[in-house]
């Protein structure tokens, strides 16, 4: 029987919108490794977000507390809430011995007490949530709706663009007091820029930032200044090419904001889908100078297609270190959905297959082609991973070309 009512989890939930989400996630196929401790006080999960990680949660049924390590400010999240659902409408929850994660989370709760949500009044409901699947469309309403949509999207475009004319600013200072004195402060003045780029809403573009002085301490002494160099002409280069922000291409997008919703990306019928038998070449994860987790999984797929595809997952460290979700030399049956880009790379797994013939094996390609025409299609790209099979001196030439750019080498 299940121990929450509806009404609790109303109750408990922040807001209708969180609420509203927690209904989406109910979709069985979302999650997995569900259980419960033996008395039924704590069930967990992993729901399957945006990354290729899915999000640990655990739920303390009793009194109404949990712990998530998705990046939402919001208590409970949606995913909590999605977990106090099922176990409200019935789902069975397998018996388990409680892991030591959870066990290390209750054992922090003992210093305090979890205070049981008061139910507030208007506060978030079910009920709203079916009345507004079933609500018929309002026009008005509808028109209001974009009017906003496009207020804020004009907004968060001129915010953008002052942000580039500021790094481009930033940048011509530098230049103009010299290299000597910005490779003496660097790790100083990035951070500062940085946050600026942060506040013009232009995140991704502040973490590359961000990220230089560590980059640059991965090279040689002798290499740094032109390295350095050439890592300010791209970031002029991206801020050039978005121009007033009218046109401007999903992948350039990607490197100044933050990248399309997992959701919103499988849903697009125009994505690129390449369904294919892909092996894991490498795994690596890299703790940012933001508190984020960056997890990166490198694809290769051996038939017709794309030839490579990163799966990017983030989550903050301080959730802890999480396992990966792939191991190297693994090779698995998956339909990709690729981000839009002049450059397709970046991807999310939408479906795993438990049979795939692979194709045959197209003959072996020019590495240093393939790094000019990546580079022709986005200049500004730091990673450019290259099959080595059938030229391995073309990674030297590739490092030493751009130092800040690393290639991945893949050999099969």
């Amino acid at each position: 029987m299940p121990r929450l009512r509806q009404e609790t989890v109303e109750a408990a939930a922040p807001d209708q919108s969180s609420l509203s989400a927690a209904v989406k996630l109910l979709k069985p196929s979302l999650w997995s490794s569900l259980g419960a401790s033996a008395d039924g006080q704590l069930i967990w999960g992993d729901c399957q977000g945006s990354g290729a990680n899915p999000y640990r949660l655990v739920v303390d049924v009793q009194m109404i507390g949990s712990k998530c390590t998705c990046p939402s400010r919001k208590f409970p999240c949606k995913h909590a809430l999605a977990l106090m659902l099922m176990e409200s409408r019935g789902q069975e929850f397998m018996p388990a011995e409680v892991p030591q994660w959870v066990s290390e989370w209750m054992a922090r709760r003992r210093g305090g007490a979890a205070v049981a949500p008061v139910a507030k009044a208007e506060g978030p409901s079910l009920a709203a949530v079916e009345e507004d699947t079933e609500a018929a469309p309002d026009p008005k309403a509808e028109a209001r709706r974009e009017a906003q949509r496009q207020k804020r999207e004009a907004e968060t475009t001129a915010a953008i663009r002052a942000g580039l004319d500021d790094l481009e600013g930033w940048i011509s200072d530098q230049l103009r007091s010299g290299l000597h004195g910005l490779v003496s402060h660097l790790s100083e003045r990035c951070r500062q820029i940085a946050a600026r780029l942060v506040d013009a809403r232009l995140g991704t573009l502040a973490a590359r930032v961000d990220e230089i002085p560590a980059r640059l301490q991965a090279l040689p002494q002798a290499a740094r200044q032109d390295a350095l160099v050439a890592e300010l002409g791209n970031l002029v280069l991206i801020s050039r090419a978005w121009g007033n922000g009218a046109a401007v291409d999903p992948g350039l997008r990607r490197q100044i904001a933050a990248a399309e919703p997992r959701e919103a990306l499988l849903s697009d019928p125009s994505a690129l889908r390449i369904r294919a038998l892909w092996r894991v070449l490498a795994t690596r994860e890299v703790t940012r100078r933001d508190g984020l987790v960056a997890q990166s999984t490198w694809l290769q797929n051996p038939g017709a297609g794309p030839g490579f595809a990163l799966l990017q997952d983030y989550f903050p460290a301080s959730a802890g270190r999480r396992s990966a979700a792939f191991a190297e030399g693994e090779a698995f049956g998956a339909e990709l959905v690729f981000y839009p880009s002049a450059h397709p790379l970046r991807a999310q797994i939408a479906t795993r297959l438990e049979t795939v013939s692979p194709d045959p094996t197209p003959p072996a390609a020019d590495p240093l082609a393939a790094y000019v025409e990546a580079l022709g299609r986005e200049p500004w790209l730091i990673e450019v991973p290259l099959d080595m099979t059938f030229a391995r001196s073309s990674a030297v030439l590739r490092r030493s070309s751009a130092p800040l750019a690393r290639a991945v080498s893949c050999s099969t």
